[in-house]
């Protein structure tokens, strides 16, 4: 004890010092230390979930990233299939087409030969009829005497039918 006097300390005012520690120590550790590394702890698991909440994010980023991509050419091949269809489609709308067009074309020269030549055969008609009173007035001014008209028509048929 005498090392300690000879030090300056007094051991009651040591007893109190420590026991002010001791509940100095208790309070701050009861109210400061646990709330703290508590806080400390929650804050850390907080950070470690966010962490793992962006890992997870970026892993289903990725997959959908993915997912984008399948879609995008299961779209694509979709639509070189419905691009082939319509042209496969528009091919065959345009052969019919040509083919309806070429029927419509024959059928509409086949009526203008049955009327050029309905045509034809009423000119040919008009034109031996005008020859057949051409060669009676002819043959008139030639026997100058008339047999009697139904006599010259039969003369004139006969006539236009050798050839």
């Amino acid at each position: 004890m005498e090392l300690l006097k000879a030090f300056g300390v007094d051991y009651k005012i040591f007893i109190a010092q420590l026991m002010n520690f001791a509940i100095l120590f208790f309070v701050l550790y009861r109210f400061g230390y646990k709330p703290i590394f508590k806080f400390l702890e929650n804050r850390k698991n907080k950070i470690q979930e966010g962490v793992e909440m962006a890992e997870e994010a970026k892993i289903k980023l990725e997959k959908a990233q993915e997912e984008k991509r399948a879609i995008i050419i299961e779209a694509k091949k979709e639509a070189t299939k419905i691009m082939a269809k319509a042209d496969e489609l528009a091919q065959k709308k345009n052969e019919e087409v040509i083919e309806k067009i070429k029927k419509e074309v024959a059928l509409i020269a086949a009526k203008e030969k049955d009327a050029i030549k309905t045509e034809r055969e009423q000119i040919l008609k008009e034109v031996k009829n005008e020859a057949a009173d051409l060669i009676a007035f002819a043959l008139e001014k030639i026997l100058e005497e008339k047999v009697g008209t139904e006599k010259d028509k039969e003369l004139i048929k006969k006539a236009m039918t050798i050839k």
